[in-house]
């Protein structure tokens, strides 16, 4: 077990499928204020979307489909996105279901905060732990990364 220690100021990572992009885009306004105080971070026409509602800048990936979801995952397991706020359509299938799975999978390995829903967002975001310094408690890897090769 090791110690990861995320600031005040969190990196937030906002995903949304197509059908829930205007639902994140609402929720993201109602928190503007909140989610100013942070440095924010999305998948390509989210992106887009976000920085033109909040009017606020936003460092934006590829298209989700695009290589965009495993560019979030890849900066969750580098320690550089403390938080994923991903409201994903569970009624409807997408051509990316496994990067999709593989985002979810590296929140939950890299044991950081994420919604993928409106009401979790908002427990989230409105945690007091959101606006100061926390210790966050990483599994010990080490036995998997020393076993023999198979």
């Amino acid at each position: 077990m090791s110690i990861y220690k995320m600031g005040s100021s969190k990196r937030i990572a906002l995903v949304a499928h197509d059908n829930k992009k205007t639902e994140l885009i609402e929720w993201a306004v109602y928190n503007k204020a909140v989610l100013s105080m942070h440095r924010l971070f999305a998948t390509g026409t989210t992106g887009k979307l976000l920085e033109k509602a909040l009017g606020i800048p936003i460092t934006k990936f590829m298209s989700g489909p695009l290589g965009g979801d495993q560019q979030i995952g890849a900066r969750i397991a580098e320690r550089k996105i403390d938080v994923l706020i991903f409201f994903w359509d569970p009624m409807e299938a997408q051509p990316h279901d496994p990067d999709i799975k593989a985002l979810l999978r590296l929140g939950v390995v890299w044991n950081i905060p994420f919604a993928c829903d409106r009401s979790t967002a908002d427990f989230l975001l409105t945690s007091p732990l959101m606006h100061q310094d926390y210790e966050v408690i990483q599994p010990d890897y080490s036995l998997y990364l020393k076993r023999p090769p198979r």
